[in-house]
Order: structure tokens, then sequence, then C-alpha cells
């Protein structure tokens, strides 16, 4: 079996230097903000309540079960649930032990996960008890994975807890521990993205800043989150990083994450939630989300309390932006953009009252940049690649040529996460973004960006949901075709659609087809499913 530690520090000496004066270990944090504010509401899952002294010993009480049975620093657990308490316990669980929580998606069919924990090199689980018959049909190929801890009803997760100290007797650690997160994207096979706990924490977790100046030093945190009033509803799974990193960076400022106990995405329950527990703060992803919360909004829900809605993973198409808006008029709306080999690197901030960007347009922070191919920055109105240096991962988990192709050091020695998302440097210095160039449309010689065709269609009255593919063409080697999801009792016009992209966008960039679906398939994310998409149309057109 590959040490972890010693798989990365061989694979990235240059990146681990002396230990520092200071260290930003996440389960260090966390703990300092636990002593800090014990008696404080920490988590809201349905009927359960958690203070962060609670929340803490339950974590503690984890981490000895999984330190009696042979987990130890550096191993990997899995960490296949739904969005539960348990989720939260068990990442500051590994964090306490130096272990390392790996995120499973929980809508994987066996060969996926078989994929999964092989990769991964999994030694433990954490699972809800409705995916054991997917465990056990694959557990005799998993030699690596000895432990498995089940949770709810008919679980073992509480029993186990309550028989296990909750004291807090760990040994020392560093900044220099491991957090991981694997990614599918929207191709390819997941591959797991390392960070130090340092680099993740500044990097993804908005370094306790809570919307302001990180913090300079560990004991810092102590008094950051005293003042903490947020009150934060994730409505997508952890199972992401945008779920989980808002999570936790809500908990390293003393808020309060509320669990939206809905298995399947319930618009107009979770309108009910944010007002039953005065939430402050809403985490979607794009459109796939945004749009039936739209429409789901009901005037007698009381929803004073929120103050943000937050778009991270997926942008918000401008038509959706200016629904919300009108819908919300007191609410801030934030596009987040980053990515899971990046963390955070810009926004686009919308309120009420003010003109949406017909474009998408991003303030980044200062570690962010456009770069050309020789990773020089790029001028002005010039494609390039969208680039972040500074607080960035080690680089993905046993691929050491896609660590090097995504991770790249410049000639002045800077290295760079590189991701493949393709921008456009502004006079304002704000950045367009334009979209992943792996699943950009190459038409006649022309670059096709699906968001932008599919922001397009989105704004037509008729269109629900879309998106937009490149499928073979003997003439111009690729040609653009959308899969649309019409508005129920509505019908889609061919025409009338590509017309009104050709409005909106050079023509040579308007759908050559249409392809109607009755349901638009997506990843748990909220992103599109591209793959699932070009299947579609492939068969529609008969060219499979």
């Amino acid at each position: 079996m590959i040490d972890p530690f010693d798989y990365c520090r061989s694979e990235f000496p240059a990146l681990y230097g002396p230990a520092l004066p200071m260290e930003f270990n996440l389960a260090d944090l966390w703990e300092k903000v636990a002593d800090t504010i014990p008696e404080k509401q920490a988590l809201a899952d349905g009927s359960r309540r958690f203070t962060y002294a609670a929340l803490d010993a339950r974590a503690n009480a984890l981490a000895h079960v999984l330190e009696r049975r042979g987990v130890k620093a550096g191993d990997h657990i899995g960490v296949y649930l739904y969005n539960c308490s348990e989720y939260i316990e068990t990442m500051l669980a590994a964090f306490k032990l130096r272990a390392v929580p790996i995120n499973v998606n929980y809508r994987y069919v066996e060969d996926e996960l078989r994929y999964l924990f092989t990769d991964a090199d999994a030694v433990a689980l954490v699972a809800d008890v409705a995916f054991a018959p997917k465990i056990s049909a694959i557990r005799y190929e998993l030699p690596l994975l000895h432990t498995v801890i089940t949770v709810g009803a008919d679980g073992d997760y509480e029993s186990l807890i309550a028989s296990e100290s909750s004291s807090r007797d760990f040994g020392p650690r560093s900044a220099d521990d491991h957090y991981m997160l694997y990614t599918g994207g929207t191709t390819g096979m997941p591959k797991g993205v390392i960070w130090r706990h340092q680099d993740v924490f500044f990097g993804a977790m908005g370094g306790a800043g809570g919307g302001s100046t990180p913090i300079a030093t560990p004991e810092e945190i102590s008094q950051r989150c005293v003042e903490g009033r947020t009150r934060v509803v994730p409505a997508c799974p952890f199972m992401h990083g945008t779920a989980h990193w808002m999570a936790l960076s809500t908990l390293f400022v003393g808020g309060a994450v509320i669990i939206d106990q809905n298995r399947n995405f319930n618009p107009a329950a979770l309108w009910r939630l944010i007002a039953d527990e005065a939430a402050t703060f809403l985490v979607i992803v794009g459109d796939a989300f945004a749009r039936p919360l739209v429409e789901a909004i009901d005037a007698d829900v009381d929803l004073s309390s929120l103050q943000v809605l937050l778009s991270g993973g997926a942008i918000l198409s401008p038509a959706i932006k200016e629904a919300l808006v009108d819908v919300l008029p007191g609410v801030i709306i934030v596009d987040g953009y980053g990515a899971s080999e990046t963390g955070g690197q810009g926004q686009s901030v919308t309120v009420g009252g003010s003109a949406v960007p017909a474009s998408t347009r991003f303030t980044v922070n200062g570690q962010t940049m456009v770069l050309d191919d020789d990773l020089n920055p790029a001028k002005v109105g010039v494609v390039g690649r969208l680039a972040r240096r500074g607080h960035i991962p080690l680089g993905y988990y046993k691929d050491p040529e896609k660590t090097a192709a995504t991770f790249p050091t410049d000639a002045n020695g800077d290295r760079w996460s590189v991701p493949g998302d393709h921008a456009r440097l502004e006079e304002d210095g704000n950045i367009t973004l334009l979209g992943r160039g792996s699943m950009s449309i190459n038409t006649g010689g022309e670059k096709v960006y699906p968001e932008e065709i599919e922001s397009a269609l989105k704004s037509h009255p008729t269109v629900f949901d879309a998106v937009v593919v490149g499928v073979p063409d003997e003439r111009f080697g690729e040609r653009v075709v959308a899969v649309v999801q019409a508005r129920e009792s509505l019908d889609l016009e061919p025409s009338a659609l590509m017309n009104h992209v050709r409005l909106n966008a050079a023509a040579y960039k308007a759908p050559r087809s249409i392809i109607p679906v009755e349901n638009i398939q997506r990843l748990p994310s909220g992103k599109p499913d591209y793959r699932w998409a070009r299947t579609t149309a492939m068969n529609a057109l008969g060219l499979a």
C-alpha cells in the first residue's frame, strides 16, 4: 500500500520545506473555535441540534473509534453519506487523526465505486446504511478496506461513538497534513486533488475571514468566531467541494450550518427551511438549483432573514440572475468562481436595483490571472487560461502526468494551478469567463463555448434548461447542437430558438440542431452532464 505522506513528499519535494513558525491545521483551528464558543449552535440537522462542544465531542469519539480500528495518520477514509451531521463529524474526526476524508459520490454505481475506493487507497468507510448492498457487492475486491461504519437507524455509528471516550487526547498535527477532494469535473474518471491543510484553509475555506481579511495567526480565529452570525444552508451535496467548503468556512467563523434533510432537491421545502431556521446564507449550484427556486417562491414564506445567495460550482445565466434579483430584491446574489484545483478565485456580485451584465464577468483575487500558453500574463482582450498561484494544491493523487500539466511552474519559479478554463482580461481589470477549453466546440476553426450558448437559450421564455455540445460534422469538423428541456406546457420552436441565439451571439455559434428532451440530466453537483448530452444528441441525429 502506498503511504500517502511518503508519496507526496517524494513527488513534490520542493513544496515541503521546514515547518513554519505558525501552523494552520484544520483540526487545530476547529478546536480553537470549539473551545471559544462551546455553547453556541454549530449544526441544525432536522430535530437534532449540536453545539460546538457537542459536535467536537462526537468527532473526538469517532476519531477514537477509527483509531481503535487501525486508522492512522495519512490513511484515507471514504465519506459515503447524504448531507447530515455525521458527514461533518467524519471530516473533523479524520483531521483530528491526521487522516484524510475522501468524498464519495452517492450516485455512483458499483464499477465507479470500485474505481474510486481503489484509486483512493481507502482503508475505512463511513456510509449510510442505504448503501450497504453496493458496498457488500464490491468489498471482496477492496483488500485495503478494513473498516466500514454505517449511519442510520439500523447502523452502528451511534452505538460505536457512545462507547468511546470523547476526550481530546491526540498527537500534534501539521500545516502539511493532507486534505483531498475527488473531482470528476464533467468528463473523465474522478481524480483526487491533494491540498495541504494550510493551503486549503486559505485557498478554499476563506481563511476564517468571513468576507473580510483572513486571519494572520491561528490564535486570531478565537477572536473572529465570537461574533459569527452566519446561518448557512448548503442546498448542494456535501460530497462536492462547494457545499462542505462553505459549511466548514461557516464553522470556522462561528456560524451555524443548517442541513436540508431532503435527499432530492425540493425548492419549496428549501424556502420553508430557510424561513423556519432564519437562515442568512443559501448556497446553490447554478441554474439547475436557481430556476426551480425562482418558480417555487411563495410570498407567504418569510425570507426576510436571507441576506446572501451564493452559486458556486456552476455559473448563473443572466436571465436566471435577473429573475433572482426580481423575486429576492433585498438579497445579494453572488456568483462564486473557482475549482477543486484552485479554491475560490473570484466573484460576480449583483444587488437589487443593479443591472445584470449580459456576459459573465468576475472580479478576481490578487493571485488569479489570465495567462498565455507560455504562462505569461495575457494582454487585455486576449483569450487565455485562467490560473491561480499561492495557496494551491500539491497535485493529483497518484497522477504525476496530470499534476505536471495542471500545476506548471513558470520561468520565474512561480507555480500555478491551470485547470483549463478560458477567460479574457478586460480593460477594467475584471475577467470574462468563457468556459472550459476541453468542452469548447471547434466549428470551422471558430471556438464556441457551451456556457455562452446555454445562457442565451435559457433566456428564451419557452426554455427551462439547455446543454450545448459539439457533434461530428464533415464540413466544419464539429457543429453546435443543443439538448433542450421546455418549460411545462410550452412547445419548443427550433427555428425561433436558433434566431434567438443569433440575437445574442455570432451566427456561427447558433445551434444547427435542437434536440428536445423531457428532462435534462445533470451531475449531482448541478453541473451539466456533457457526456449524457452528447450521447443523447448523437443518438437523436443518427450519428452514434
